[in-house]
């Protein structure tokens, strides 16, 4: 098979077995068995294990792939060069995926028992972002790495109080995302003017 024919077929494999891990994630979650995930791909665990060194080196992918699509998406595909405003939207967008986005909530709601698996996975999409505004002197460079980190897991228990648990709705949950961007070394001046703009919710009514 010609090269390019050949790097196409790989593609579409790979896709198909992403698209595939993702739906797993969606109804089971990163716990699924690899038998499960390699019926519900229908493909032998052999196949699998041709693009992939394991399970969860495809659940990673799968995780990474929707996340960067649906950052993509909130930020209007403003990528690593969006404005800083535009991230804390994000990330105000994020707590009410539910109602935007239930097949990625799905997703997120599964990914959530297991927090360092998300946090990881997700960390490795978003530290880009975070690098490039702290060039900017946007947030704080000192202890970068495990400021993100910390970030990471703060977010994950924001999203679990809202997804699982439901002890929080979006908007309850919007205070206690301003408290998380204190890791980020931000003013509170800066986090209260932040939390006073409306808010997404607002934007849809």
């Amino acid at each position: 098979m010609p090269g390019g024919r050949q790097s196409a077929y790989v593609q579409r494999n790979r896709a198909a077995l992403i698209k595939a891990a993702l739906e797993v994630l969606a109804e089971i979650g990163p716990g699924a068995t690899f038998e499960q995930l390699a019926s519900h791909a229908q493909v032998s665990p052999t196949t699998i294990y041709k693009y992939f060194e394991s399970k969860d080196a495809l659940f990673g992918e799968a995780l990474n792939q929707i996340w960067s699509d649906w950052v993509q998406s909130a930020s209007g595909g403003a990528g690593a060069e969006q404005s800083f405003d535009a991230v804390l939207d994000v990330l105000q967008r994020l707590l009410w995926v539910e109602k935007t986005d239930p097949f990625f909530a799905s997703v997120l709601r599964n990914t959530l028992a297991t927090s360092s698996f998300l946090v990881e996975s997700v960390i490795q999409g978003a530290r880009p972002v975070y690098l490039a505004m702290a060039k900017k002197g946007e947030i704080s460079a000192e202890n970068f790495d495990i400021r993100i980190e910390m970030l990471g897991y703060s977010a994950v228990a924001i999203m679990n109080s809202v997804l699982v648990k439901k002890t929080l709705s979006p908007k309850e949950a919007e205070p206690a995302l301003g408290i998380a961007l204190l890791l980020l070394g931000l003013s509170e001046a800066k986090i209260k003017k932040f939390l006073a703009r409306a808010t997404f919710q607002d934007a849809q009514q």
